[in-house]
């Protein structure tokens, strides 16, 4: 099921809010620039530790899972070597050993990093650069994270913010149907407190996030890169999150760890003046390098049908072809083995989550399985639901009441029989008395898709087309996969300023089609 620098057959879907680690941090950081900028302390020869490395391989495989697993595609390949190239400039010991660079496929523009030297970036944000220098500079600032410590600095609020998660944890409880006591802990009700967790910890001090990006702009230019595209990346960041904060009908959520990085347009021009003290003034002419572009070419782009794809408020798996649609007021975030539904406004005080996998035809043990899933330190016994049709499909249903610290909660899982072996569950928490609440309709949308709405699913894909002499902006536009605000997509993917109507005949720009 799938998800900002926001399957199990196994479902191979994209981004869930699970547990958590220390110390993942966003590029997309600071609320205002400094006016003056103090002078560049870059860090001195170091090695990570043996801590660090063992924190950052436990939390690695969560982190993948979380950004809808690893893009196998050749772009990979170019974000390691890169972020080798530029992390060989950190003083930091033995990178071909000790940093792994990740590739994720995601829709959501994000870059963050984790103890340990692992270093992320999302297809989405490659997407949106325009030469190699712009990679350099992501992948340069995440390296001075890990350089200069910032996770260190925020160990023990980590420590802190998952006593207080735990303890928030462990009074949930509830007596199931058979009079079983369980201690339902929910992963649901986790990954609310996990938010919290994360967001203190990744809210790193706009001090360091501006030391991350002095750093980053030191090391790619060390590497060869020019520093003045760090302003360049920056400004398509900001554009980017404006434009998508102008477009409506998006439900995507994106992952709550994310939501404590501020919009990046204070941190251009403060990247730029970065830049002309290293010596170097905004490069003149066009910021697309030909090469770079054409090695993004064919990279899926917005959702991968093979993980799902959210469209409005629908959620559409293709493989199994199935769909539903969240209520107004939620949104969805995408991962690796579920679909995460929650509130986007204050109104809805519900969450969800969907999951779904193969199952030995009994569906009171998929009831059972899901509450189980959200069990602490007890055991779930045999669970008897109700019998119900959810889409001309057989289903049985459950709830059971939870003692929360904000208050009693009705939990209700919702088992659906799609086909021999293969079933789907969706988790609901709302207030105690509100049973499925208002998002009985989530439910009441699970539905089939016809093998041909199925087929017509089809993914977005980066190409690259060369302006021929009677194009224009509007002409290359029309040729995006993108009913909407087709225009001002074509000029935030390119990089280019808001009104630019004439583009330079012979020039390469990336557009968005259909595979």
């Amino acid at each position: 099921m799938g998800s900002g620098w926001d399957n199990r057959q196994p479902i191979k879907w994209g981004a869930m809010m699970k547990k958590r680690v220390l110390a993942g941090v966003c590029l997309m950081m600071a609320a205002s620039a400094a006016k003056s900028a103090p002078p560049i302390n870059l860090p001195g020869p170091q090695a990570i530790s043996q801590d660090d490395r063992a924190t950052g391989a436990k939390a690695h495989p969560d982190m993948v899972s979380e950004y809808g697993g690893a893009y196998a595609g050749p772009q990979a390949a170019l974000v390691h070597r890169v972020g080798l190239r530029v992390a060989a400039q950190s003083g930091i010991a033995n990178v071909d050993k000790n940093f792994t660079f990740t590739l994720l496929n995601s829709p959501v523009e994000n870059a963050f990093a984790i103890p340990g030297g692992y270093v992320y970036t999302t297809r989405a944000l490659l997407a949106l650069m325009n030469n190699e220098d712009e990679l350099g500079f992501v992948l340069g600032h995440e390296t001075g994270h890990i350089a200069a410590r910032h996770s260190a600095k925020r160990q023990q609020v980590a420590e802190r913010s998952s006593m207080l998660g735990a303890l928030g944890q462990a009074v949930l409880g509830s007596v199931l149907g058979n009079g079983t006591l369980g201690q339902i802990g929910s992963k649901l009700g986790q990954a609310g407190i996990n938010r919290l967790v994360v967001g203190h910890v990744m809210a790193y001090s706009r001090g360091e996030e501006f030391e991350a990006d002095d750093l980053g702009g030191v090391y790619m230019q060390k590497a060869g890169y020019n520093p003045a595209y760090a302003s360049s990346m920056l400004s398509s960041l900001a554009a980017q999150t404006g434009l998508e904060g102008r477009l409506a009908g998006n439900s995507r959520n994106t992952p709550g760890w994310a939501l404590s990085h501020p919009n990046p347009e204070a941190r251009v021009t403060r990247a730029l003046d970065r830049a002309r003290e290293l010596g170097v003034g905004a490069p003149a002419g066009s910021k697309a390098n030909e090469a770079f572009l054409l090695s993004l070419k064919g990279m899926i782009y917005d959702d991968d049908p093979a993980q799902g794809v959210i469209e409005g408020q629908t959620f559409s798996y293709p493989p199994d072809r199935i769909r539903f649609t969240v209520p107004t007021g939620y949104g969805m975030s995408n991962g690796s083995d579920a679909v995460t539904i929650s509130a986007k406004g204050s109104d809805a005080a519900g969450q969800a989550r969907f999951t779904g996998g193969r199952y030995t035809g009994n569906l009171n043990n998929v009831l059972r399985s899901a509450f189980a899933a959200l069990a602490k330190d007890a055991q779930v016994g045999a669970i008897k639901g109700t019998p119900l049709t959810v889409g001309g499909m057989e289903a049985v249903t459950a709830t059971a009441r939870a003692d929360a610290s904000s208050g009693a909660k009705d939990v209700t899982v919702v088992a659906i029989a799609v086909a021999p072996g293969k079933a789907y569950a969706f988790t609901v928490i709302q207030p105690a008395g509100q049973g499925l609440g208002d998002l009985s309709g989530l439910i009441g949308s699970f539905s089939r898709l016809t093998p041909a709405q199925a087929a017509a699913i089809r993914p977005r894909v980066v190409d690259v087309a060369r302006v021929g002499p009677k194009d224009t902006v509007a002409s290359m536009a029309a040729r995006m996969a993108y009913k909407d605000a087709a225009v001002e997509r074509f000029l935030v993917l390119n990089g280019l300023p808001a009104g630019t109507t004439r583009l330079a005949a012979g020039s390469l720009v990336k557009l968005i089609v259909w595979r």
